[in-house]
């Protein structure tokens, strides 16, 4: 899910930047929600990474 986390980033930066350039507030907006999810798949997956590895340890 880290895979999709940065990939929401990377796309939502790329529609930040095209908001940004053509003046589309909503663009921009969209974009920098995408950035947004994409941190929070990324957080998530470490977090289930994380607590495998402590139940691994048991």
């Amino acid at each position: 899910m880290a895979d999709k986390g940065r990939t929401d980033k990377i796309k939502g930066k790329a529609k930040e930047t095209v908001g940004k350039v053509t003046g589309n507030d909503r663009m921009k907006a969209e974009g920098k929600m995408d950035q947004v999810e994409g941190k929070a798949k990324e957080a998530a997956s470490d977090a289930k990474g994380s607590l495998r590895g402590k139940r691994d340890e048991h």
